[in-house]
């Protein structure tokens, strides 16, 4: 048994006429009502367009002061001690690195000690302006010259490969 074509099928459906090839007509007039219901949603949406437009204007400018709020509530990030907290944990490492390593010189902890004085004193001055861009850097410069003090007297140059 064949599945019937489209065309078979619909024949099957609709009622016999005469002729088969034509559809019934309608027993009414079916024009108006289609007319009536294509223009419609264009005289319902005049109405309510600007409303709507109205609504999405205030949804996004509540949203926008909602995410400037937000922004503008949050705190401030305390570079200084990030930047304190990573170099210090980058010291540590490289002490412990180096721990069991003879020092090239041994008075290489005075120098260190000098650096780290400046470290406190480069914080003082950032407790009275946090966000000074050249004293941040300074204190960037102290640390990374922290660090390279302590690679250079566990591992001199000449020692590489």
């Amino acid at each position: 048994m064949s599945k019937p074509t489209f065309e078979q099928f619909l024949k099957q459906q609709l009622p016999r006429q005469q002729d088969q090839d034509q559809l019934p007509e309608p027993q009414r007039d079916l024009w108006q009502g289609i007319e009536n219901a294509i223009n419609m949603p264009d005289s319902v949406s005049r109405t309510r367009s600007p409303w709507i437009k109205l609504a999405g204007v205030a949804a996004c400018v509540s949203a926008g002061l909602l995410s400037w709020q937000v922004i503008m509530t949050q705190p401030k990030q305390d570079t200084m001690a990030h930047m304190s907290a990573f170099f210090e944990q980058e010291k540590q490492t490289l002490l412990v690195k180096y721990e069991a390593q003879p020092a090239l010189t041994k008075d290489w902890q005075g120098p260190l000690q000098e650096l780290e004085e400046a470290e406190q004193a480069i914080k003082l001055a950032l407790m009275k302006d946090p966000e000074n861009a050249a004293l941040l850097k300074m204190l960037a410069q102290v640390y990374q010259q922290q660090l390279d003090l302590i690679t250079k007297v566990h591992q001199p140059q000449w020692q590489q490969i």
